[in-house]
């Protein structure tokens, strides 16, 4: 992705701000609260989280009739069209949270259906104890992959391997078992299978200690329960910011004893809930919807479509100035050139209107600020990024006509469609004056692989694809230097959130605490390291983990440092405990967020792999950047 999203504040007349604080507040929250529930309720909404997605068109369709609904009425027609967005975009990811919840969900009460003591396998198998593990050690021999591992050695980097290579053969060998186990017919393998599965995939010849079974199964029936709820109660429910759902919640509370602790449960957790008390954001999705121009002090100001002649004036960083006068220039310039020139090239891409939450007492319009942020395509910055999108663009549209055109006996709408298509396609030839700057090439190749871990929040490994030799390798100490002391610094400021944040939840008391900008700091100067190392190396892609399985990632790092620590399980647990007291998980999300957008602006392509579970955070950058380059090739 090329595109990066910048900010600014915008400063306005207080009746501007009271009037836009209107519209947002008492008129598009509450539409974009309507449609949630709407689609809530919709007949088909089961049908739609059991297939992870809703045809996008059903929330234009409910807005349609809000329109004249004395609730929501008189709203500029971007508002009901970001409404109809935002809504989208939200239930967009919520079913797919649903649908990865509900795989989940179904894989746990099948291994739950599998996971039977001893004495239940013997039962339901109707052989000895002995017998089931005779059955067992023969599915074993056949499906365990031939040992390549080393012989015993006292040698730590060959004991590291022969460890790496026992796990991976492990790995390998459940994902089998569990594939025998749906093409077994028999009862008995069923339940030798069964049987590898519980123990890990090796023959317990010690008696089963019922009590740690019944702990084992009971963990796994509550993550079940967990799963349930979180599909059954997670309903995205909008913002209140009248506060009446709280003071409702409260009265019932106040009133009424609970039936039950799942009743007693959801009703502190809605009056401990703190939601936002500012609306929704509302998006412009074309650049023409925002007018720039300058006042009369030579400050750089903006309208927006719907809006009336309120303007707002820009208050930036001077990091950010730039891309702000490049909008004007941009207007101006169009404006110029009596409709020569399309939008299309514009710099901007979109815009989103956002109340800033800020404490304080008075009207809320007062209290609160106004934000701007602004999507910009970094190559349209320059000659050659512009040439780079030109090209894309008119590749499209000239897809996009002969798509139309093969369909034949054009109706009179289809032929203005084809000749506005053809209309921007003769407009985006002729070219915005940009300064020339030579775009970045790497070589595609050479790769670097970012690893992210509990302790380690980030480590490099440059990578020669074609070879799969490691260049060099970039640990957290290196890439932060001299900074990495304030690593030590972000640590200890959220152990002693944690410790706040437990002391508050003891006293059933609000627990969210804000953390300070340290964090933000570090993964900046992470970024700006990570893409120096791959200038220095010409790297053509920096390839970043999938954020999918970071909570598998960090679990297995804790347990294995806990094996590593004591062979008793007792130990493991509490030394895993105080484990993740004195570690706290890393805003990966921001990090690949912020690498992303510095990786953008320099021209540097963006790769996502699957992060190994297993191995040092080295092996772990290697391996992303070789399964990165190894996929590119099959693709």
């Amino acid at each position: 992705m090329s595109q990066i999203t910048i900010q600014c504040r915008l400063v306005a007349s207080e009746s501007s701000r009271h009037q836009l604080w209107e519209l947002m507040a008492q008129l598009n929250t509450p539409l974009i609260n309507e449609l949630l529930r709407q689609v809530s309720q919709h007949p088909e909404f089961e049908t739609w989280r059991q297939k992870g997605k809703h045809p996008t068109d059903v929330v234009k369709q409910l807005c349609e009739p809000l329109k004249t609904d004395p609730r929501f009425i008189g709203q500029p027609g971007r508002f009901y069209a970001s409404a109809i967005a935002l809504v989208n975009y939200i239930y967009k990811s919520w079913f797919a949270l649903m649908k990865r919840s509900q795989y989940q969900l179904e894989g746990k009460i099948r291994w739950l259906e599998m996971l039977n003591s001893d004495i239940e396998l013997v039962e339901a198998s109707g052989v000895s104890l002995d017998s089931l593990r005779i059955k067992a050690a023969e599915i074993l021999a056949q499906l365990t992959p031939v040992n390549t591992t080393e012989t015993q050695s006292t040698n730590g980097k060959k004991a590291k391997k022969r460890k790496k290579s026992q796990n991976s053969v492990s790995d390998t060998l459940s994902k089998n078992l569990f594939e025998a186990y749906g093409n077994a017919e028999d009862n008995l393998t069923h339940c030798a299978i069964s049987y590898l599965l519980k123990n890990g995939c090796k023959i317990n010849e010690k008696e089963e200690d019922a009590k740690k079974f019944a702990q084992r199964r009971r963990k796994l029936e509550i993550q079940i329960e967990r799963l349930r709820e979180q599909l059954e109660t997670r309903i995205p429910k909008g913002r209140d910011l009248t506060d009446a759902k709280w003071l409702e919640t409260l009265v019932v509370a106040t009133h009424n004893v609970p039936k039950n602790e799942t009743e007693a449960k959801s009703w502190q957790d809605s009056l401990l809930r703190q939601s936002s008390k500012v609306p929704f954001p509302v998006a412009y999705g074309s650049s023409e919807d925002m007018t720039w121009f300058k006042n009369q002090f030579g400050r750089i100001c903006v309208k927006f479509n719907g809006l009336g002649k309120h303007s707002f004036q820009v208050y930036c960083d001077s990091r950010q100035l730039h891309w702000f006068k490049r909008f004007l220039e941009d207007q101006q310039i169009k404006k110029n050139s009596k409709t020569q020139l399309s939008s299309s090239l514009f710099t901007l891409r979109s815009g989103c209107i956002a109340w800033q939450e800020e404490e304080g007492k008075g009207d809320l319009w007062k209290v609160n600020h106004l934000t701007l942020y602004c999507s910009v395509d970094t190559r349209l910055w320059t000659t050659e990024g512009t040439n780079q999108v030109r090209e894309e663009k008119a590749e499209e549209i000239a897809k996009a006509i002969t798509n139309t055109k093969a369909k034949g006996d054009l109706n009179e709408k289809q032929q203005d469609h084809i000749k506005r298509k053809n209309s921007t396609l003769d407009r985006i030839d002729n070219s915005f004056p940009r300064p020339t700057k030579p775009l970045y090439k790497g070589q595609s190749h050479i790769l670097v692989g970012v690893s992210l871990g509990l302790e380690k929040p980030a480590t490099v490994a440059i990578v020669d694809g074609t070879t799969g030799k490691v260049l060099t390798y970039r640990s957290i100490r290196q890439i932060l230097g001299e900074n990495y002391k304030l690593l030590n610094r972000q640590r200890q400021q959220k152990h002693s959130l944690s410790h706040q944040r437990q002391v508050a939840q003891t006293l059933a008391a609000p627990n969210q605490f804000g953390e300070s900008e340290l964090g933000e700091y570090i993964d900046r100067l992470l970024a700006k390291e990570i893409i120096a190392i791959a200038q220095t190396y010409s790297a053509g892609s920096i390839v970043l983990p999938k954020l999918d399985n970071m909570r598998e990632q960090v679990q297995s790092e804790i347990q294995a440092k806990a094996e590593q620590k004591s062979e008793l399980l007792e130990v493991q647990k509490q030394y895993a405990k105080q484990y993740r007291v004195s570690v706290h998980q890393w805003s990966y999300g921001r990090l690949i967020s912020i690498v992303q957008s510095q990786a953008a602006k320099t021209g540097i392509v963006i790769e996502e792999s699957k992060q190994p579970i297993r191995g040092s955070p080295q092996e772990k950058a290697k391996e992303l950047a070789i399964a990165a380059y190894h996929s590119r090739k099959i693709n």
